[in-house]
């Protein structure tokens, strides 16, 4: 039944595109332009809530300080899938960077129920793990074997909505409503085979929901950033099957929390390296050079560690690079950030050319 399962909630998270590509070149305007009918404002609280659209996430990616001076990343995820005829399906991935002794770890789980909004609000439970939004921010609770986080998110700055609006035109796969919380601090236990230490820290949240399905080829490159001095940067590349750019779009948020949409001349991001997977052979860039026009923004970005890959074909059908990085100025560490790589394992056991179905999905890994 657990297989069974696997199979089930897998073939209905493909979640995007894939790509690959060592430099990321200008492109026109992303016009941000979707069906008249579609298009409404964000309403918060209410919008942090499930929606009945085909494709949602809830995505935090961060960083802990400890006691014992030993930060980790961590990145938790809960995905939504809803289709007709089908119930509604839930993944989630959950990951640790633990730097100090150079290991990451991940897990990940699946859940079926009858109704998309089974629970009241945003309180969402896949496998044990939970996500819920209270007063303050939002309470993130998940396990895995060696690792145990409590934490409470609470947002720092006033909510980014991207390209000016929070409405992404992915034609012809769709569009999306995408907004994020760029600078949220953290507070709670993380429980390790040492025991239960109190951790503090920063993540960012990404919540994105929309009519859009993912198709198994393409990819994109995401990066997000939290400077030392204040500013928040995210930029986004998303590649088609010809491994072309279609969309690149970026936002800076200052200190004070206001929101600059960035045109895709006013930034640049280039790979300095790669790393090759000993797992599943997938080369991805690995060490960036990030310029932003008019401003000090002249960094490198660096992995914490080579190997932040995960392998999540039991429960979205994917394989990518997700990853804690720092960013430095002259060797000179001002920053740290995300980084997440999509698109670029090229197994052939994912996706029927065909019939579009997952294949031999129930030989993967699952809980």
């Amino acid at each position: 039944m657990i297989k069974r399962m696997a199979c089930v909630t897998g073939i209905i998270f493909i979640i995007l595109l894939a790509g690959c590509g060592m430099e990321y070149k200008s492109l026109p305007e992303f016009s941000g332009s979707a069906p008249a009918d579609v298009y409404q404002d964000i309403q918060l609280p209410a919008d942090e809530l499930p929606h009945n659209n085909l494709s949602e996430w809830w995505y935090f990616t961060g960083h802990l300080d400890g006691a014992q001076e030993n930060p980790m990343g961590f990145e938790f995820v809960i995905f939504q899938a809803n289709r007709e005829l089908a119930p509604t399906a839930y993944a989630a991935h959950f990951a640790i960077s633990d730097i100090g002794s150079n290991k990451f770890v991940y897990a990940e789980r699946n859940s079926v129920t009858d109704g998309a909004n089974a629970n009241p609000g945003l309180n969402l439970c896949v496998g044990g793990w939970k996500l819920a939004l209270i007063d303050s921010g939002f309470k993130i609770n998940a396990n895995m074997p060696g690792y145990s986080l409590d934490l409470l998110a609470v947002p720092q700055k006033p909510v980014t909505l991207h390209d000016n609006d929070g409405l992404l035109d992915f034609s012809p796969y769709g569009w999306s409503y995408y907004y994020s919380y760029t600078r949220l601090q953290l507070a709670g236990v993380l429980t390790t085979d040492e025991g239960p230490k109190y951790v503090t820290g920063q993540a960012w949240m990404d919540h994105q929901w929309g009519d859009f399905v993912s198709v198994g080829t393409g990819g994109w490159d995401w990066f997000s950033l939290q400077l030392d001095d204040g500013r928040d940067f995210t930029a986004s590349f998303v590649f088609n099957e010809d491994r072309e750019i279609v969309m690149k779009y970026g936002t800076l948020v200052s200190e004070f929390g206001a929101v600059r949409h960035l045109t895709s001349e006013e930034f640049a991001i280039k790979a300095l390296d790669s790393w090759t997977s000993p797992t599943t052979g997938a080369t991805y860039p690995s060490g960036w050079d990030l310029t932003v026009k008019n401003t000090n923004i002249n960094l490198t970005l660096i992995p914490v560690m080579k190997n932040q890959e995960l392998d999540t074909r039991a429960s979205t059908g994917q394989v990518y690079w997700e990853g804690a990085v720092e960013a430095l100025i002259a060797g000179n560490k001002v920053g740290r950030g995300f980084v997440e790589l999509t698109g670029y394992y090229e197994g052939k056991d994912l996706i029927n050319a065909e019939t579009g179905q997952i294949t031999n999905l129930c030989d993967a890994k699952s809980e």
